[in-house]
């Protein structure tokens, strides 16, 4: 008789399956903190190593012409032009008001630095007049883009709506319209708001442009408030900065508004009243309410906020602090706190979508990670200014602490130990 062979089979059970899937589940878990740590961690890193190609492109723009970048250079035009459109008024007597024939004295530093960060073929396309695209209303193909470029919002020139990467940290998502071309590094402008939008620029009455120079109008209040390294439409050098640049923050990091509300990227509508106010008390944004207590991140739910084109970071290009400028009043990633409008006067600190701090680019070239809870004096002490008393008067030392300190480039604060 034939014998029957019973086969074995072997496999997982539903029970072993499921278990097995389970200890995938946690595995995974647990792995996956460590993944995005480390990824951030490649993302800051690469955020450190722009910020050192923009410090050695200061050190190399220095080497060639013996100065820092100017933040709020450029051109502008007297009046009429006499290519076509004839007739046309161009005179650049507001900086505020777009122009297509100047860019009205408003082009931040990180245009001048274009050529020092591996962006030469950017750099000729700027200093180069080019024609101006043909979709512009009333606009013949004649009448050319002027060398150096137009206002930094015309959304149809090139250059300005161009990413430059060096420019950007991969940690902040920010893309695309309303902004221009982003960015997430600017200038350090001082430990005091008062007058950092204008430097020496005064307007000249009558159809008069603005003007620049000592004998200016607002040239005593910029002196006795500008006190970062750089200075609105002001030549500077490392020879300015007396408390010595491994001592004094050049750049600071900014995150991109997403159109989220964020303090940090977004302007709170002011009235015009708070200008002073905002001079005596930094805090003035906070303690007006304005901040949402359930979601300290966020402006309270319908508060005005400042037109959608004006969040933090929008134009590489253009001078006013939301896009290209930064302050070492407030500690880190705090709200920024503005006069009343787009381009107006603004307490704006550093921010950024790491972890726990933020960037800044020393004047001598080093990159240090800066803490939220680096010692910053008193926030609502009255800044420094021309007709300040006290501690607000000027040549005092910052009233905000260490943060202060390191944005101010001569008033003599010692830096002891690290930070």
């Amino acid at each position: 008789m034939g014998t029957t062979k019973v086969r074995s089979r072997y496999g997982f059970t539903l029970v072993e399956l499921l278990v097995v899937i389970a200890i995938i589940g946690v595995m995974v878990g647990l792995l996956l903190p460590a993944v995005q740590a480390a990824r951030e961690a490649a993302r800051r890193m690469s955020c450190s190593n722009n910020f050192k190609q923009i410090g050695l492109g200061m050190h190399n723009y220095h080497a060639a012409y013996n100065s820092l970048p100017i933040h709020g250079a450029g051109t502008d035009s007297p009046g009429m032009v006499s290519a076509p459109p004839f007739g046309m008024n161009v005179a650049t007597t507001n900086w505020w008001v777009s122009h297509p024939h100047a860019n009205a004295w408003r082009l931040s530093a990180l245009v001048g630095l274009t050529p020092f960060v591996e962006q030469q073929a950017l750099w000729e396309s700027i200093t180069a007049p080019s024609l101006i695209d043909a979709t512009v209303p009333n606009t013949p193909m004649a009448v050319p883009w002027p060398a150096m470029g137009p206002t930094p919002e015309q959304i149809r020139y090139v250059p300005w709506v161009t990413e430059v990467s060096t420019y950007r940290c991969p940690s902040d998502p920010g893309v695309g319209l309303p902004a221009l071309g982003r960015t997430n590094y600017a200038v350090c402008l001082g430990d005091s708001y008062y007058h950092s939008i204008l430097g020496s620029l005064t307007f000249g009455g009558g159809g008069v442009a603005w003007k620049k120079g000592p004998n200016s109008a607002n040239s005593q209040q910029s002196q006795a408030a500008d006190r970062g390294v750089f200075v609105v439409n002001k030549k500077a050098g490392l020879r300015d900065i007396l408390d010595g640049t491994a001592n004094t923050v050049a750049f600071g990091e900014i995150a991109t508004d997403l159109g989220d509300s964020d303090i940090r990227t977004r302007q709170v509508q002011q009235p015009l009243q708070a200008l002073d106010l905002i001079r005596d008390n930094p805090k003035y944004c906070q303690d007006a309410g304005l901040i949402d207590p359930l979601r300290p991140r966020f402006w309270v739910p319908g508060q005005a906020l400042i037109g959608a084109t004006s969040g933090r970071g929008f134009r590489w290009a253009d001078i006013p602090v939301e896009y290209t400028g930064c302050h070492t009043i407030l500690p880190p990633n705090a709200e920024i706190c503005p006069q009343r409008n787009a381009g107006g006067r603004l307490v704006g600190t550093v921010s950024s979508r790491h972890q726990g701090g933020v960037h800044v680019l020393m004047a001598d070239g080093a990159v240090k990670f800066i803490t939220e809870s680096i010692e910053a004096g008193n926030s609502r002490q009255p800044m420094v200014y021309l007709g300040g008393t006290g501690a607000s008067a000027p040549g005092s030392s910052s009233p905000y602490g260490l943060w202060g300190s390191l944005g101010s480039r001569a008033s003599k604060e010692v830096i002891s130990g690290d930070f």
